[in-house]
């Protein structure tokens, strides 16, 4: 039997850099990964997007597209063995996607795109669903029925994602009641988005979207005490130069300690053994 990439009994966590970047970048976060993935009980899967189809301008960097990014995706996992994860934007994109990655993830503008959902569902990834900045947890059920009856086999790998709701104009706010409530309309593993969720859209310089980094590491904690079986983190060697959403990235160096109390709050809530400590 496979292994599980969204196991409900574990800690486990999805982190890249939000864009395909330079392969030295690409492999330096990876290489990292890798090695913290033994620190995961739940393992790492390692997500870049080759297209950034939604930013907030149109001389943003969108980086390579689809054939680029799915080769540099490709050695990525070719160098690193960690599971790969990527956006995709329409439905022409996934069978091509799916034959190198092992989780599609549907971008949360689009999370109820039927056409997108249906094809995604119909390729024999993963799916991961992250919820609408405007939605309810309760709507989720919808986008999920119609990746799993495209699948034809529900108990294939479906998870959503929590990444904040729009609180007026230019921030969102986590309501982390929405971390169980999700689970319980969609009876999907719950992942919680720790680098969206402080994002400022349209606060960044030039009408970019900004983002408050420094509340990442508290809401990650919050919600793995809330329930969220996952987490969704970008992750970059300098942030502040990323070629996407650097404001509300995690340092790479600062990655680690965050990660091992993420899994420290795990098992405390959950009455679990916690990471393996050095003797």
């Amino acid at each position: 039997m496979a292994k599980s990439l969204f196991p409900d009994d574990r800690l486990f966590v999805i982190a890249g850099p939000c864009v395909v970047e330079s392969d030295r970048v690409n492999l330096r976060v990876a290489d990292t990964l890798a090695k913290l993935a033994e620190r995961v009980p739940g393992g790492i899967v390692f997500k870049a997007s080759f297209d950034k189809a939604n930013r907030s301008n149109a001389g943003a960097h969108r980086g390579p597209g689809l054939d680029a990014g799915l080769e540099a995706l490709a050695r990525i996992g070719e160098r690193t063995g960690l599971p790969l994860l990527t956006d995709v934007h329409d439905a022409e994109q996934c069978s091509k996607a799916a034959a190198v990655v092992d989780v599609l993830q549907i971008p949360a503008f689009l999370c109820r795109q039927t056409d997108l959902l249906l094809a995604a569902g119909a390729t024999s990834c993963a799916v991961n669903v992250k919820k609408g900045q405007w939605l309810h947890p309760e709507g989720m059920r919808g986008a999920v029925d119609k990746v799993r009856g495209a699948q034809g086999r529900p108990r294939r790998e479906v998870a959503v994602t929590e990444r904040g709701s729009f609180f007026g104009y230019g921030d969102l706010v986590v309501d982390m009641r929405s971390i169980s409530r999700m689970a319980t309309a969609t009876g999907c593993p719950v992942i919680f988005d720790g680098t969206h969720s402080v994002q400022q859209p349209g606060k960044g310089k030039g009408g970019a979207s900004g983002g408050v980094r420094e509340m990442i590491r508290p809401l990650t904690l919050a919600a793995v005490a809330a329930g969220a079986n996952g987490l969704f983190l970008e992750t970059h060697p300098d942030p502040d130069h990323a070629l996407s959403d650097g404001p509300n990235m995690v340092r790479l160096r600062d990655l680690g300690d965050l990660l091992d109390r993420a899994v420290d709050v795990w098992a405390a809530v959950r009455g679990r053994g916690g990471r393996k400590r050095a003797r």
